[in-house]
């Protein structure tokens, strides 16, 4: 009889369920796991290094592009750390404005991932639908930054400029007849917190037709039913945070427990799971899905109700209006000096986390008083996550490390950072 060998199989980095650049080298006994050893380091773009040589704001758009699915939530935490240093507040209506932002983020981030966990899985269908409800939300990005993903929009010190009037247009072109282009612009009419509401009227009933077409799939629940467990006080141990950390039932919520920008004035529950596996996760992610819904639509009330500043008036930190600029001699000197130099930050450390898709995002900032950071450190949820990959993998097939990829909700523009 012939001896059992040990194999080990490279698994990525150009695998498609490898979620970008992941080397993960897998010691297999047959076709069970023993090992799961992840190679990082393949996407990495030295964003920590590059902040220490632009000023505060120019690292800003850097943000979008760490976790490339959460743009607006990076961007948030890094506003946060520096508003510590600055020792500045943000007017209300900025503060609520960011909140509606980071929900529709996270709706962004959980479409992308329930589209991408599964087709990894083999569930070809779920991508065209989620997909179909990306578009809507990728216009308000686009309505309020001018871009579909790499949004810099938020500002230490608020957002860059309020809500939009009007929607942008789909016009009669060559492809697109005026039939087709009236279809598209039904709900376009008014303005953008008018087409957003009319997608958190609409969201809930997209959401039940994700749960028809996967949550009591006979094939989606043997694929995720027990596979990757982890146990409350190893999720714990080993950093977990967000849906890792409460698909195994630690009640544990930034938003909740450390309430930032306007969470402290909304209602929302934080789903929790029972039994740690996989499937508890995309249970957790569906449900956290309809609360941002709920969420949105809150902010959008108080939106429609409470006008005002959407940035701090603080002309050392935000850049005065143009019509007092172009009027006023010290609006303009504080123009040039924020222009040319940015914003000086008081020496000092400060550290910022936020309730990100993924778990915990932080930055941790040192400054000397000059323009422009002296280090910055990123704590992204998805490195410390990745980590836990050897534990969850073990003792399953080739198959199921997919699986376990999927339900940690892998990206790698911030665990290579």
């Amino acid at each position: 009889m012939a001896d059992i060998r040990n194999f080990t199989l490279n698994f990525g980095p150009q695998h498609p369920a490898a979620h970008g650049v992941l080397r993960m080298v897998l010691e297999l006994d047959g076709e069970v796991v023993q090992r799961a050893d992840p190679h990082i380091g393949l996407l990495h773009r030295a964003t920590e290094k590059l902040a220490e040589t632009r000023t505060w704001v120019q690292s800003l758009p850097y943000m979008d592009r760490l976790d490339y699915v959460s743009m607006m939530c990076n961007e948030h935490a890094y506003c946060l750390a520096a508003e510590k240093l600055l020792g500045i507040e943000v007017p209300e209506r900025g503060k609520y404005i960011r909140t509606m932002f980071d929900e529709v983020t996270r709706i962004l981030n959980h479409l992308l991932w329930i589209g991408c966990h599964a087709l990894d899985v083999g569930a070809m269908t779920m991508a065209l639908y989620t997909f179909r409800e990306r578009e809507d939300l990728m216009d308000v990005y686009e309505a309020v930054s001018g871009a579909r993903m790499h949004a810099a929009y938020y500002r230490p010190g608020g957002v860059y400029r309020d809500l939009p009037d009007r929607m942008p247009q789909n016009r009669e072109s060559p492809w697109t007849d005026a039939k087709k282009a009236a279809y598209r612009n039904r709900n376009r009419g008014g303005t953008l917190l008018d087409f957003l509401e009319d997608f958190t009227n609409r969201f809930p009933t997209y959401h039940a037709e994700y749960h028809t077409l996967l949550t009591d799939n006979r094939i989606w629940k043997q694929r995720l039913v027990n596979v990757g467990v982890v146990s409350p006080e190893r999720a714990k141990q080993m950093g977990f945070t967000g849906a890792m950390l409460r698909g195994s039932g630690v009640a544990w919520d930034l938003r909740k427990k450390q309430p930032y920008a306007a969470y402290d004035k909304v209602d929302f529950d934080v789903p929790i799971g029972l039994n740690g596996d996989s499937y508890d996760r995309y249970l957790v992610r569906m449900e956290e899905m309809l609360q941002s819904n709920r969420i949105i639509k809150q902010c959008i009330d108080w939106l429609r109700k409470n006008p005002g500043p959407v940035i701090t008036d603080n002309h050392k930190v935000a850049p005065p209006p143009r019509a007092n600029m172009k009027s006023n001699m010290e609006e303009l000197i504080h123009h040039f000096k924020l222009f040319s130099e940015g914003i000086h930050v008081p020496p000092g450390e400060a550290y910022a986390a936020i309730e990100h898709p993924k778990g915990e995002f932080g930055i941790y900032f040192i400054s000397d008083g000059a323009n422009k950071p002296y280090r910055m450190k990123i704590r992204a949820p998805g490195y410390v996550h990745l980590q836990g990959m050897d534990e969850m993998a073990r003792g399953h097939m080739i198959a199921d490390v997919v699986t376990i990829i999927g339900t940690q909700d892998i990206v790698f523009g911030e665990i290579d950072r």
